[in-house]
């Protein structure tokens, strides 16, 4: 993605994800459960727990429904197991493709990412074969606004410890190492500043341009991802200009 596209995909992305809060907030919680079950469910000593539960803060979801997440994942609640699975593949055009999904029935998973693959003119690839292609770190998305100075938000994002921040007609875009998303986005919290989305994300270090059909495809291929309640996050190098 690049330029003003990107923006306007991110907040059309957004849109899609607003509308269907419930379903966006049971991903969410889902995620922040296996993160206290691996590693406990103190977010200060648990640096995965700690990350998702600022993802999921990014997104509004309420406290309430936090604790409750976190209360599941250390055995308070229900006893229901889930297995983080990464599955890559290309689609349409040769677009490379991340799926990252917690699921409690690997061979149901499997076989829907397979079948939205095959279906959109893709194909699920084996573990290693588009990943080199990304970088994982954490994006913080902050629209332009009046109530928003440029050099303040940079010394406060950078003493906070990212590494970095680009303006652009839209918007800024902060970058973070995965371990300082969390503080990061407390920080921006705390100083009442409003994030447009906020993740750690896999940044691909090139894009791949593709056919208005092979586009249309990719378009319905990432819906069936969105509209699976297994998937938690889709990453790909298409330039969606």
């Amino acid at each position: 993605m690049s330029g003003h596209s990107k923006w306007a995909n991110i907040k059309n992305r957004k849109g899609k994800q607003d509308a269907v809060k419930g379903k966006v907030f049971t991903k969410m919680a889902k995620l922040i459960a296996v993160a206290a079950r691996e590693g406990g469910s103190d977010p200060e000593m648990n640096a995965k727990l700690r990350e998702s539960v600022a993802k999921a803060k990014a997104a509004n979801m309420p406290n309430d429904n936090i604790d409750r997440a976190i209360k599941k994942g250390a055995g308070e609640l229900d006893n229901t197991v889930y297995e983080e699975i990464v599955y890559e593949g290309y689609g349409p055009g040769g677009v490379a493709v991340i799926v990252q999904a917690l699921t409690d029935n690997k061979n149901r998973t499997a076989g829907d990412i397979r079948h939205a693959f095959d279906k959109n003119g893709g194909n699920l690839g084996t573990t290693g074969c588009v990943g080199y292609m990304f970088t994982k770190a954490g994006r913080i998305m902050i629209e332009k606004s009046d109530t928003v100075n440029e050099d303040d938000l940079m010394m406060i994002a950078l003493d906070a410890g990212a590494e970095d921040m680009e303006s652009s007609e839209d918007g800024y875009e902060i970058k973070t190492a995965p371990e300082d998303f969390a503080k990061v986005m407390d920080v921006l919290n705390d100083n009442g500043i409003e994030v447009l989305t906020g993740e750690v994300a896999m940044i691909p270090s090139t894009e791949t341009d593709i056919s208005e059909a092979d586009g249309k495809k990719m378009e319905k291929l990432l819906d069936m991802f969105d509209d699976n309640d297994d998937i938690q996050e889709v990453w790909h190098n298409w330039n969606e200009n």
